[in-house]
């Protein structure tokens, strides 16, 4: 929705601001808004990668979800991208949507990997509130994809990409080996991270901060010396569930001799003991310090979490 020249402003105050040499600039883009000459003067910004809202690269199912572009400007704009000399992208696809069928699904992912795509964010459809799928699931007019079909298709996911040599990194993520996104892989690994503008989070480690949503509202706040923003002080039971999240999400799994470090002995035997159910059904697995979910456990990956949170 910018143009270059205001993300480049954008990107100044930055620097004037922060002390920082940035490995990973990216952009997120829908398809539709891609053209050679944009990307071309992105790339005179020092932006290094781009994230493109493809969802599919089948017209019924973009239909489906109302979407702008259609496949042929989904394909072109990545190979647009790979001929201006932007090779850092990354993708995103959808699966689990109502009426698709496991032939589509697996279209999408031989589109992916013909294009040479190096990153891959691949989320199953949820239905939230508020949202076109949402009434009409409510409405009765489409119904969910069943959860058999839900795993054929994740299964084909990984294994589709393994064979690409595309590695799943995180349970929705998959790159080439050293193309890992640096910004997703901060939340994940609990490094803290500041967010700029209207409706940004930000965390440092023992709290969050999200800024309001409405711009006129931010900038009213900012021009009057206001504040701008909630806040959330994080308690040891909150961090440590949201490190049992983040860092359970990641194929590396989870340290466990870190977490001792960081919340002690209670919560440690506390986590390996409502894990050792799902260690005996092989849906988690406990090596070298590290708790990680097996490939049959990824599927189910809520459900584990869920169990090894503290409740009070």
């Amino acid at each position: 929705m910018l143009a270059a020249e205001e993300i480049g402003r954008i990107l100044d105050e930055i620097f004037k601001l922060f002390d920082c040499c940035p490995e990973e600039i990216t952009l997120e883009a829908n398809p539709d808004d891609l053209s050679t000459d944009y990307i071309k003067s992105l790339l005179k910004l020092s932006v290094n990668r781009l994230s493109i809202g493809v969802q599919s690269f089948d017209n019924d199912d973009l239909k489906r979800m109302n979407r702008r572009h259609n496949s042929s400007q989904a394909i072109n704009a990545v190979k647009e991208c790979q001929d201006a000399g932007l090779d850092n992208i990354s993708i995103d696809l959808i699966y689990g949507l109502p009426g698709q069928t496991l032939a589509q699904w697996e279209k999408n992912l031989r589109i992916a990997v013909d294009l040479q795509t190096p990153h891959i964010s691949a989320y199953h459809l949820t239905y939230e509130k508020d949202t076109e799928f949402f009434r009409q699931w409510k409405q009765g007019k489409l119904s969910p994809a069943e959860e058999t079909i839900s795993e054929v298709m994740f299964n084909a996911l990984i294994n589709r990409l393994k064979e690409a040599g595309v590695r799943q990194y995180e349970i929705s993520n998959f790159a080439k080996p050293g193309m890992e996104s640096k910004h997703n892989s901060s939340y994940w690994n609990d490094v803290p991270y500041i967010g700029l503008g209207p409706s940004a989070h930000s965390y440092n480690g023992v709290s969050r901060q999200w800024n309001v949503s409405d711009l006129n509202l931010y900038t009213e706040a900012i021009e009057n010396g206001k504040i701008f923003y909630e806040i959330e002080e994080l308690d040891k039971n909150t961090r440590y569930n949201d490190f049992v999240i983040t860092s359970l999400r990641t194929m590396e799994g989870m340290d466990m001799l870190l977490m001792r470090e960081k919340f002690g002995e209670k919560l440690y035997d506390y986590c390996l003991r409502n894990a050792g159910a799902f260690i005996n059904r092989n849906l988690l697995e406990f090596n070298a310090g590290r708790l990680r979910l097996t490939e049959k456990g990824i599927f189910i990956s809520d459900g584990i979490m869920a169990e090894l949170l503290w409740v009070e």
